[in-house]
């Protein structure tokens, strides 16, 4: 059986990874999602198992002794991320093709583990609608937002070492290119 293929979006906040990812989730069958783990508490509207597992400092420590993250990453110096292993292995293993929604330090730091993998840089069209869509949530103090813009400039300054990159300008054309590039993936 042929083993799956391991694909990472990364992308900064507000560059509607999320709901790319979504969209591909929904039109492909052979196509899984890994659920991340993180300490930070749910967001309005977040389920937990759906969107993130929601779990303690305690039990994230645990899972990192243990190897059981394929990455894992510190965000704004006091949130713990990261993929938990078994998952994605194990739908590899099945023949199914794995989708990570992760930023840019968990991307590589798969990539190092597992060099086969794709990774595809979502863009904003410019750094002002990026700043549009992060107000727009309505979720940021001034302090977090300059902490977001930053972080979000950091990021694309590393999106030249994915293999691909897609600006989202428009929603429907974004998840089609991405689309396309795992179609020509699984095509190699």
């Amino acid at each position: 059986m042929k083993k799956g293929k391991l694909f990472i979006v990364s992308g900064p906040s507000g560059t509607g990874k999320g709901t790319i990812c979504k969209r591909l989730l929904e039109d492909d069958p052979n196509l899984r999602f890994s659920v991340s783990v993180t300490t930070r508490p749910p967001r309005e509207g977040e389920i937990n198992g759906k969107d993130y597992h929601f779990i303690t400092r305690e039990d994230y420590l645990e899972l990192l002794e243990d190897n059981g993250l394929l990455e894992h990453a510190s965000v704004y110096g006091k949130t713990l991320y990261g993929t938990p292993r078994q998952p994605v292995m194990d739908w590899m293993d099945e023949g199914l093709d794995v989708i990570l929604e992760i930023d840019v330090q968990g991307a590589f730091q798969v990539r190092e583990n597992h060099p086969a993998s794709v990774l595809i840089f979502i863009l904003p069209p410019s750094m002002e609608e990026l700043r549009e869509r992060i107000v727009g949530r309505g979720s940021e103090t001034a302090e977090t937002l300059a902490a977001r813009l930053g972080e979000a400039q950091r990021e694309i300054d590393k999106s030249e070492l994915y293999d691909y990159r897609v600006v989202n300008d428009d929603l429907e054309k974004a998840v089609e290119e991405v689309r396309c590039i795992i179609e020509a993936e699984r095509g190699k």
